[in-house]
This record gives structure tokens, sequence and C-alpha cells, in this order.
């Protein structure tokens, strides 16, 4: 039985509101700085009520975009940011999906061993292997390149761990029902396991578009060419200019403009999001 305690639902409620003003309130501040004329910002005080602005910078940026310390414009990076996203989470999906799919059914020498090799390798992100992967990509001549951009990232062993763990809680009924009416190994991944497994790779597509939308490090070491540069990466290159002021309502405009894509997957894919997390029964 639940107690009913209105005190304690308001301070829950309280708490709740907060965390969200703290959260939103940077995002407020950036949509109201991309209102106003850059002269609005001279004395290093951000207005708190909208400008009118909003559409001539807005606009700006989306006609051509500015070209400030080398950023293109704003639709090739997010065209590119986009690119790099998709392939990073619909590779670590498929790869992880397939690795656990082989750990959990079949049965091959060092299985185990197998997966623990991936599981440890959760220990050395893309920061720590930074090097010796940059000049495997160099060496295979994927420097300015899409794949360059998302190959290296695809492996996951988050994603191959989950996968795993949903895997070893399928019904053994399901596998031998399968196995009687002559579906082969394919057949039975791709007619059971994958409709079961929808809520689980809707929650990490999330995740991981998320993950790939806002890399910065690894773009910034591969990509010279400002055709292949990431939405973050020409973000940066806005804000630092030399000898002069960066244009902080375009700069911001372009922080709003970034957000949309994974606020947009997030609203789209909400319910699937949420089951994907909490359900446990499939």
């Amino acid at each position: 039985m639940v107690e009913n305690r209105p005190w304690l639902t308001f301070f829950s409620h309280a708490i709740l509101i907060l965390g969200v003003l703290a959260v939103a309130f940077p995002v407020y501040l950036a949509f109201i700085a991309s209102t106003h004329p850059q002269n609005a910002f001279i004395s290093g005080l951000v207005p708190l009520l909208p400008g009118d602005r909003m559409i001539e910078n807005y606009g700006t940026m989306l006609d051509a975009g500015i070209s400030t310390s080398g950023a293109p414009p704003l639709g090739v990076m997010m065209w590119n940011s986009l690119v790099m996203a998709l392939s990073i989470a619909i590779g670590k999906i498929i790869i992880s999906i397939l690795s656990a799919f082989a750990i959990v059914y079949f049965r091959f020498p060092f299985r185990l061993l197998a997966f623990w090799a991936i599981f440890i390798t959760l220990m050395l992100p893309v920061e720590v292997r930074i090097l010796p992967t940059f000049k495997v990509v160099a060496d295979l001549g994927l420097l300015n390149s899409y794949a360059g951009l998302s190959i290296p990232l695809i492996a996951s062993a988050t994603a191959t761990f989950l996968f795993r763990q949903f895997f070893i809680t399928v019904p053994d009924e399901l596998t031998e029902a399968a196995r009687v009416d002559g579906a082969g190994p394919m057949k039975f991944f791709r007619d059971i396991l994958l409709p079961l497994s929808r809520t689980n790779i809707a929650a990490l597509f999330v995740i991981l578009f998320i993950y790939g939308w806002n890399q910065y490090l690894w773009p910034l070491l591969i990509t010279t060419d400002e055709s292949y540069y990431t939405i973050v990466m020409g973000i940066k290159r806005m804000v630092q200019v030399a000898d002069s002021q960066p244009n902080w309502n375009f700069v911001m405009a372009t922080v709003t403009l970034a957000m949309l894509p994974p606020v947009l997957v997030v609203i789209l894919m909400q319910r699937l999001f949420v089951k994907g997390l909490v359900e446990t029964e499939k």
C-alpha cells in the first residue's frame, strides 16, 4: 500500500521541476541569443527576452552560412554529422546484434573468451587508442572520408553486452520450436529474435545516434577538408575567431539548429526508447 503524503509529492515534483529548469535554461539562453543582433553582446550581458532578428539570423545560416574560421555552410556540416551519426548507430547495432547472436546461440571453442575480450574493450575508448587508430585509418587512405569518420567508432562492447543479456532471457522453447519447424539459424534470427529485440534496438539507436552526432575529437583529427567538417567542429571554429569578436548571434543560431536532429530522434522514438529501457518481459 502506497502512503499518501502530499508534502512528499510536492517535494519530489519541486526537485523534478528544478532539474528541468537547470537543463532547459542554457538552451533558452542559446535561443534568445540567436534572436538578437551582434552588437547586443558587446557588453558581455545576454538579454533574457527574444529579439527582432530571429528570422534574419536563422535565414542567414540556413541560406549559405557564415564562413568563419574555415567553417563550411551549415547544410554541409549538418549533412556530415547526420551521415556520421546514422552510420555509427546503424553499424553498431548490426555488428553488436550479430556478435551477440553468435555468442549465445552457437557453440564454438573459446566462445566465452571471445565475449570477454569484446567486453574488456570498454576500458579502451577511442581517446585511449587514438594514435594507433589514426595510423590505421591513414594507412588505409580513409582520411577525409565518411568511412574514416564512422568505421573506427562502429564497434560497441556495450551494445553487444546488452543484446547478449537479452538473448539469454529468450525461452529455450522458442529455439526448439523454430528447430522443429525447420528454421535455420538466420531464419530464427530474422523472424523471432529481431522482432523481440525491437525495443532494445530503438533504445540503443537513440543513444548511439546522439553519441555519433556529438563526436568532436575524432572528426577533428581525421578531417582537413572543410567539406567533411561536422556541425560540432563548425561551431567550435565559429567561436575561434582571430582578432575579432565571434558572431555570437550566428553561433547560437547554429547551436540551436544543431540540437534539432537529436531532439527529433528522441521525440519520434520516445515510446520505444522508454520501453527498451524499462521493459523486463518481452
